[in-house]
């Protein structure tokens, strides 16, 4: 009888697992940022650390902190059906930072895992938006940057990149994104230097 008494809970435990979603349904495919200026492979760099950037992946506003699309119509936020990053578009976004930088500059990508060494120039930012304003009919990119070229010295600059979409769904909002993320980044690049 004791037995049966220790089995009843965990049997409407493991009952009940399959009743419950841990985050809803995924969509059949994921959205992914790829990089239009890339390093090729076996490419090989040395330098001092003065020459190296460490890209930190920005911070964003709690409208990003998810890994769905926004769609902004005025002041309101709704988000695009089946419409899901592979993971956070901060870290999407760094990442794409750190190869368009190593592609165009020539110069040393560090990551901040690597903080061994003198982190060289400093970059980080803000991802102020990352997605789409249906009002427009346009996907929107605004990174608010900032880089410490010294101990001492910072500088900041807005950049901002607008791509039309054909339609407000799940294929032409991620390719258009994916462009706005890539001029963005491009403009970065330039603004480092080589």
């Amino acid at each position: 009888m004791r037995q049966s008494k220790l089995l009843l809970p965990l049997g409407l435990a493991l009952a009940l697992t399959g009743c419950i979603s841990f985050g809803g349904k995924v969509p059949d495919s994921l959205l992914r940022l790829t990089a239009t200026s890339t390093v090729p492979a076996a490419t090989s760099r040395t330098g001092t650390t003065s020459e190296a950037v460490t890209v930190l992946a920005p911070s964003t506003p709690q409208e990003l902190r998810t890994p769905r699309v926004p769609v902004r119509t005025g002041t309101s936020v709704a988000y695009l059906k089946d419409a899901q990053w592979v993971e956070m578009p901060g870290s999407l976004f760094g990442r794409l930072l750190s190869e368009t930088i190593a592609a165009r500059t020539g110069r040393l990508v560090l990551d901040p895992g690597q903080f061994a060494f003198d982190p060289g120039l400093r970059l980080t930012g803000q991802l102020q938006q990352f997605g789409i304003d249906a009002e427009a009919n346009e996907a929107v990119v605004v990174y608010d940057a900032a880089l410490a070229r010294a101990p001492d010295t910072v500088e900041t600059r807005r950049f901002e990149a607008r791509v039309p979409v054909a339609a407000v769904d799940v294929a032409n909002a991620g390719a258009a994104l994916n462009q706005a993320a890539n001029q963005v980044a491009a403009e970065v690049a330039g603004w480092i230097g080589g």
